[in-house]
């Protein structure tokens, strides 16, 4: 239980909601925005090296499903539970 507490709260820091008023934060060298949820979007900055990982390629996949290559948002949309995303990135960020 200890480790996944762990790897939770390491990936919350990883994954930081990017809020700085209005306009969004820029994004750091070698990271990507992606908007996750399933009806509000939250705006979320991952590693780029997530974009190899298993898990987030079926997450990828999902959005692709869901959205095509049109993403409503301007961005990478991820159409699933913020819980989940976080859920499931901490695992690869533990991984």
């Amino acid at each position: 239980m200890g480790i996944r507490k762990r790897s939770v709260v390491q990936a919350k820091q990883v994954l930081r909601r990017v809020f700085s008023g209005p306009e969004p934060a820029p994004v750091p060298k070698g990271h990507l925005p992606v908007y996750v949820g399933e009806t509000e979007k939250k705006r979320y900055v991952v590693p780029v090296s997530f974009l190899s990982h298993p898990i987030f390629q079926s997450l990828l996949s999902h959005a692709e499903e869901e959205f095509g290559f049109h993403h409503p948002m301007g961005g990478l949309t991820i159409p699933c539970r913020e819980e989940t995303f976080i859920d499931l990135t901490s695992k690869i960020y533990s991984s």
